[in-house]
């Protein structure tokens, strides 16, 4: 038995069987490269669904991180530390907001930005008690609790889950007028997605988010971004939402904050929005620690630069223009995303999502399925234009093959 099969029938005998993961173990990384307990190297195409945006080991992040490791990790929120204001305003000024809200998963951000809205509906609009209403979009994913699974549409995250949390109303993605028609009185938020990932990296068409912005504004609604996955330089921006000049009340942050390196999540916004929480109301015992604050404290020098947007502009570029000839050939039907993110449906001639992920993962190839015929490329952004067109010579041959 290898090494491999040792692993892996350890994980099938002890391990729960939420995941289905590519049969790769992997026992180091380095840049856009992992290694496997065999010694095999793969391109990582997927960096951690954009947590590892900044690469495998970044040195600067991992310098930050050892250097806070011989100081403090840990206090809780009982006390302060030296790194917690600063991480705050540093984020603060990246999201041109005022206030910051420390978490550390995407899920749980989420659940605070919905905890934020229904009490900003309460205590600011003047929404009758227990009547707030959150719009969100259909095929939304923005984590796996039981209050985020009460208001998705992918049954594999659904089913058998309930009884579900009241309060949301679900609309169909990109549909402005559909939205519109579902604010009312009682809504206190929308929550999006500005490019829906797990969905299969669904860009809404042009004019949407600037539409859903002027919609909520006028409408007295909080408009909430969930820019986990495409925030932080995936799309070519800071920010998913700067493609259209869009600037919402309440960014939700996490992945790539961490570089990789630690759970780091957050809600930003403004002193009116997140200004109505009291001691007590909320927390966390690990939220804005002092190791995660200081490798998100990195990961925003790193972007302030912006050499990864820029890198993510380009690079991207040229992804979806090689992409568009798979798709004139036939093997693909269709390419979407922005920046160096991509939805490629594979057509079923050429096999599923999964059974092309496996394939490329025999050649060295690492990338992700999601609903059926779908694959997901997001490397990471430090990639080499060179490891680039490697991945997709490989994607090339499978599908030609």
């Amino acid at each position: 038995m290898t090494s491999t099969e040792r692993f892996l029938a350890a994980a099938e005998a002890h391990s729960a069987h939420n995941y289905h993961p590519l049969p790769v173990v992997v026992a180091s990384a380095e840049g856009a490269w992992m290694t496997d307990v065999e010694g095999r190297r793969y391109l990582d195409m997927l960096a951690g669904y954009s947590a590892l945006n900044f690469g495998h080991g970044n040195r600067r992040l991992l310098d930050a991180a050892k250097a806070q490791l011989d100081r403090v990790t840990l206090t809780s929120r009982a006390f302060h530390h030296d790194r917690f204001a600063e991480f705050c305003t540093q984020l603060a000024e990246l999201c041109g907001m005022e206030l910051v809200l420390p978490m550390n998963t995407g899920a749980e951000a989420v659940e605070t930005a919905i905890k934020t809205a229904r009490k900003w509906g309460y205590q600011v609009k003047g929404v009758p008690d227990g009547r707030a209403k959150i719009i969100v979009a259909d095929h939304n994913f923005h984590g796996r609790t039981t209050t985020l699974v009460s208001f998705s549409t992918d049954p594999e995250a659904r089913a058998d889950f309930g009884p579900y949390t009241p309060g949301f109303e679900i609309v169909p993605y990109g549909d402005l007028a559909a939205l519109e028609a579902a604010v009312d009185a009682d809504t206190v938020a929308v929550l999006l997605e500005p490019i829906q990932g797990e969905a299969g990296v669904l860009v809404p068409p042009p004019g949407y988010l600037a539409g859903v912005r002027e919609l909520t504004r006028s409408r007295n609604v909080l408009f909430i971004a969930d820019e986990i996955q495409s925030g932080l330089g995936r799309t070519g921006r800071t920010f998913a939402c700067e493609h259209e000049d869009v600037v919402p009340d309440m960014y939700v942050l996490g992945k790539a904050l961490g570089g990789g390196v630690v759970p780091v999540s957050a809600v930003i916004s403004s002193h009116e929005v997140l200004g109505v929480f009291a001691p007590g109301e909320h927390g966390s015992t690990f939220g804005g620690n002092p190791l995660a604050c200081a490798v998100a404290l990195e990961v925003i020098a790193m972007l302030r630069t912006g050499e990864f947007q820029q890198r993510a502009t380009e690079l991207g570029e040229h992804l979806h223009s090689e992409l568009g000839l798979l798709v004139g050939d036939g093997a693909v039907d269709a390419v979407r995303g922005r920046g160096l993110w991509a939805g490629v449906d594979i057509n079923p001639s050429r096999g599923t999502g999964r059974s092309v992920s496996e394939q490329l993962m025999t050649r060295g190839v690492l990338v992700k399925d999601t609903h059926g015929a779908t694959i997901r490329l997001a490397p990471p952004l430090m990639i080499s234009k060179e490891d680039l067109d490697w991945g997709l010579a490989q994607l090339r041959d499978v599908l030609e093959a």
